[in-house]
């Protein structure tokens, strides 16, 4: 069996996701092992290899986790809280809503509080914008959250009940991993999936429409 070592360590995503990537556009190996030494390397790696067809394990050890992919092997179970999700080709994660044809809309989300000036106004705005968003219907395709953004994704967030119903309405939710990991909340995140950079920029070439809040 065919196996490359790709040790990612010191490279914060979307670097290794990137590195991967590139690997098996020149080879493709019946194994892959990957060293990396951040969770949100950890989980966005392993989303992409599942996405390309690699069933995969990972093992802990002192400053690092060793990612093990397996070509064609039958689905192994990714650990709680990284989907594997349906992806396209460039690792960003898809959906299905909204249907083919109709036009995609993006909403990047990157403070916790809604414009600038007064920031307990800012907070009350958030809310009643995420209250409100629905109301796009079904060209609502995607937000994605990075820098303080990523803080309305934690458990304790005071918009995470409006969030969640907008995930479970088939808003495909993004969370930067490396920005939950700036802000110490890796574990905290509550709602969506954590995301890389490389995630990001290909889901703005996939929209129709990107709004900044």
């Amino acid at each position: 069996m065919s196996e490359i070592l790709l040790d990612c360590r010191k490279l914060q995503c979307p670097q290794p996701v990137i590195q991967a990537r590139g690997l098996l556009q020149t080879d493709r190996p019946e194994r892959l092992v990957m060293l990396v030494d951040n969770e949100p390397a950890l989980e966005n790696v392993t989303r992409f290899l599942v996405s390309q067809g690699y069933a995969t394990s990972f093992e802990q050890e002192p400053g690092l986790w060793r990612i093990t992919g397996v070509a064609g092997a039958p689905p192994a179970a990714v650990p709680a809280g990284m989907g594997a999700g349906v992806t396209d080709p460039a690792g960003a994660v898809a959906t299905a809503r909204p249907a083919a044809g109709e036009a995609k809309t993006l909403v990047m989300i990157i403070s916790p509080v809604f414009g600038s000036g007064d920031d307990d106004l800012g907070a009350r705005l958030m809310k009643n914008f995420l209250a409100t968003l629905p109301e796009m219907g079904d060209s609502l395709w995607r937000i994605v959250m990075l820098n303080g953004g990523v803080t309305l994704a934690a458990a304790d967030s005071p918009v995470i009940e409006e969030l969640k119903r907008l995930e479970e309405a088939g808003v495909s939710i993004l969370v930067c991993g490396a920005c939950l990991e700036h802000y110490g909340l890796v574990h905290e995140k509550a709602v969506g999936q954590t995301t890389n950079m490389l995630d990001v920029v290909t889901s703005m070439q996939l929209a129709d429409k990107v709004v900044r809040v």
